[in-house]
Formats: structure tokens, C-alpha cells, sequence
């Protein structure tokens, strides 16, 4: 069966990033990880592929070992519908530290509260509190 994932594709920081991610969601997991040796072509020890499931959705990243033209842009973001408020309040605060706020929380009329953050790895998150 065909499976759809989210790639995460950093220059440097996939591991970090992925601990931190792992870290906000009581469902997280590292599912594998292969890092680079010292035979590269990556540096030693960067990942040149892992896969983590954050509430029951997989997601793939990697270190590139090239520099890109071009990194994370808000326009492709993870939504996350929250439980309640204090779930909201405490990923949005997690996420906007060392990052940047696109939309401070608030009432936009499409739901009880919503924040949209860039987050200190450049990911952008949606983080909604949907109306019951």
C-alpha cells in the first residue's frame, strides 16, 4: 500500500530538530535512523535518513549535504488540530521560541484559537483549536 509521508530536508539540525519535535507529542516515535560514517558523503555522524511518527502521522527527514537555493517556506506547513487550549498554548510557546510568529494566537473567526509560528528550525506550524 502506497503511504504518503512529509520530508523534512535540513542543512545540519535534522536530529535536533527531530528530538525536539519528539519531545512535544506524548504519541512520538523514532521508527529508524541511518546516520553518515566516516566515509560520508555527509558528515559523520548527520542523518542521512530517519523516520518519526508524531500522533500517528510519519514523517522522513535528512541532513543535505549541499547547500540549496532554498529552505522551509510557510507555505507548505504541519496543522495541528489541538484537544484543548492548554495543548495549543504550550506548542505554540515550545514552537515560536528561537523561532517567529507568522499569526499570534488568537480568534480568526474559523476556529476557537489559532497560532501560526515558524519554528527555530525554520518548519512552519499551524497549531488550530478547532470550534466543538
Amino acid at each position: 500500500m502506497q503511504q504518503i509521508k512529509t520530508f523534512l530536508m535540513f542543512e545540519g539540525g535534522a536530529e535536533k530538530a527531530m528530538t525536539f519535535y519528539l519531545s512535544l507529542f506524548e504519541d512520538a516515535e523514532v521508527v529508524s535512523m541511518v546516520k553518515y560514517g566516516a566515509e560520508g558523503p555527509g558528515p559523520e555522524g548527520s542523518v542521512m535518513v530517519a523516520v518519526f511518527r508524531l500522533a500517528g502521522q510519519q514523517f522522513m527527514c535528512s541532513d543535505s549535504y549541499q547547500h540549496h537555493g532554498f529552505t522551509f517556506t510557510p507555505s507548505m506547513s504541519l496543522f495541528v488540530d489541538c484537544a484543548d487550549e492548554a495543548e495549543l498554548d504550550r506548542l505554540y510557546g515550545a514552537l515560536v521560541e528561537g523561532g517567529g510568529a507568522l499569526m499570534p494566537l488568537g480568534d480568526y473567526g474559523f476556529s476557537k484559537k489559532f497560532g501560526w509560528v515558524n519554528d527555530r528550525f525554520g518548519v512552519s506550524w499551524q497549531l488550530n483549536l478547532p470550534h466543538a
